[in-house]
């Protein structure tokens, strides 16, 4: 499996439009979502295009932005779904004991014993706090809750993760036989 470019992150995507005057509904995956507009120019997924971001507000759960050159719903509507990403040099380093999610894909997961469990293929956050899913070499993945005692050790450097997880989430599932 092929892993994101770790030299660019993406730090939001347009939702859609807001009104007639070229606003966009931006979703965004920084800390505090306003802070989306203080990283500068913006880039389209192959860097080919730049935007330069203001936001104006917010509005059923995503931010309304104002786009420099948009100024019409029809040019806005050509933007939905576009991801905006920013050079990873651009981003502060992480404090102690914090990550970047984009930092953990990729990173192999290891069980305390050291035996190789897969590899970290995404970073979830349904609401209920922050998963990290672990895609296994012989197929499948499992969800592992991203706390200190799941994954009690994070070595960005060495590109490892230990990780012990809850009793029986490594078990293979029962699975039911039942006639027809």
């Amino acid at each position: 499996m092929a892993y994101p470019d770790h030299q660019r992150i993406c730090l939001g995507a347009i939702a859609g439009v807001h009104g007639v005057k070229g606003l966009v509904r931006l979703k965004s995956f920084t800390s505090d979502p306003k802070d989306i507009a203080s990283y500068g120019k913006l880039e389209d997924e192959r860097g080919a295009r730049h935007f330069e971001v203001e936001v104006i507000g917010a509005s059923r759960g995503a931010l309304i932005a104002r786009i420099k050159g948009v100024e019409d719903r029809d040019t806005a509507e050509r933007l939905k779904g576009e991801r905006l990403y920013v050079k990873r040099s651009s981003l502060p380093p992480a404090g102690e004991g914090e990550f970047y999610q984009h930092d953990l894909i990729g990173l192999e997961a290891r069980l305390p014993d050291g035996t190789a469990l897969g590899r970290v293929s995404a970073v979830h956050d349904f609401g209920g706090g922050t998963n990290l899913e672990i895609e296994r070499p012989e197929g499948g993945s499992v969800m592992l809750p991203f706390t200190s005692r799941s994954v009690p050790e994070i070595d960005i450097a060495q590109g490892r993760i230990t990780i012990a997880p809850p009793e029986r989430l490594l078990e293979e599932p029962k699975r039911k036989i039942s006639r027809a």
